[in-house]
């Protein structure tokens, strides 16, 4: 195995309640076997600002923990590893990452797309853009009118007290039939519940994670305030999590990240649950490099992925991707799901040290 922390220039730089992002750094696992290289993307960031991991914490559970499970035997599949992990407790984004290395792994081994191992079934998905906050109102319709004629078929924008009802309400003035949410990221308390009963009167798809990344209870009593469907993403870390938040109407709609919920695996787990309780899911974003949005692709071709996801086409936030071909939204406004094998794309190795600013190889004893 060898890990390469990346750092990549973005297009612009994207600016959320959490903070303000003008690279993308990245740590990306690379496992060779039997003459196939594969990848998985770790998308925990420079710091802990989205959760408690961050790229050096995950380097160090990987090299320290989670390589070593890989050397002691002979790593049929990801479940295998899951159950070998387990010991691992937290560290999600970390145990995610070497996970879908597997999944390529496996993929190219066999010679079936990642879609196909997950029994995915559909050959594009409908993808949105996630608009971070911009200097000024005007700036944001500019933006978000760049955004639909690209062909994007939703809208996302960030909010946090302040930067809320005003935009929206220029949003709607402009465009008042488009598909829109907001994402908080955790920026609001009950205290704010004037403000964000004030969200319903803009016809949103949904509002993620308004409250704190671990209150349910909380999320509970405003959902039952508010007639627009809470949606959870950083809440959500597992599947048992997941049946928590449905039972007590925490949230009508959940968003899967692979990354955050320690891989494909526990994803599709979600996934299965939320089809049968008709919770509608979607897969988000983490301004994830081609490796990574080959696997939320392939992810969102499962049958209950029923609104657009975050993972837009690359070059929205990157002059030069990683990977080729690089994703592009069709005339649809779609992705269309790679179908080579693996996660179906190729990794630009010049290009991935062009961006390498820290290296580790590592090997069995």
């Amino acid at each position: 195995m060898e890990l390469r922390t990346i750092k990549i220039p973005l297009v612009s730089a994207f600016e959320s309640s959490i903070g303000t992002e003008e690279f993308k750094e990245a740590l990306i696992a690379i496992v060779r076997k039997d003459g196939v290289t594969a990848y998985g993307e770790c998308v925990a960031g420079h710091g802990p600002w989205y959760s408690e991991e961050t790229i050096a914490s995950a380097n160090y559970v990987i090299c320290q923990f989670l390589a070593p499970l890989l050397f002691k035997m002979d790593i049929a599949n990801s479940q295998q590893f899951l159950g070998l992990s387990r010991n691992v407790r937290g560290n999600n984004m970390a145990v995610a990452c070497v996970e879908m290395a597997l999944w390529d792994l496996l993929g190219k081994l066999k010679e079936q797309s990642i879609s196909k191992l997950i029994r995915g079934e559909k050959r594009e998905v409908e993808v949105g853009v996630a608009v971070g906050f911009q200097p000024s109102v005007h700036a944001l319709v500019d933006k978000i009118a760049s955004s639909l004629a690209d062909g994007y078929r939703r809208i996302k924008i960030k909010i946090k007290p302040g930067y809320d009802i005003q935009p929206l309400r220029a949003i709607r003035e402009r465009f008042p039939n488009i598909l829109l949410q907001v994402d908080a990221n955790a920026a609001y308390t009950l205290n704010d519940l004037h403000l964000l009963k004030q969200l319903d009167e803009f016809n949103l798809l949904l509002i993620e994670q308004p409250l704190a990344h671990d209150d349910l209870f909380n999320h509970s009593k405003l959902q039952k305030q508010l007639s627009t469907p809470i949606c959870l993403d950083e809440s959500i870390r597992s599947v048992e999590i997941a049946l928590q938040a449905i039972e007590i109407d925490a949230c009508r709609i959940i968003n899967i990240k692979p990354g955050r919920v320690r891989g494909l695996e526990c994803s599709k787990q979600i996934h299965d649950l939320c089809m049968r309780r008709k919770i509608p899911v979607w897969c988000g974003g983490m301004l994830e490099t081609g490796i990574g949005r080959a696997f939320n692709v392939a992810l969102a071709s499962l049958p209950g992925f029923t609104l657009p996801g975050d993972t837009s086409a690359s070059r929205n936030y990157f002059k030069k991707d990683i990977t080729t071909p690089e994703f592009e939204l069709t005339n649809n406004g779609t992705l269309e799901v790679p179908l080579e094998p693996g996660i179906g794309v190729q990794v630009n190795e010049k290009l991935v040290d062009s961006y390498t600013i820290a290296k580790n190889i590592l090997t069995p004893e």
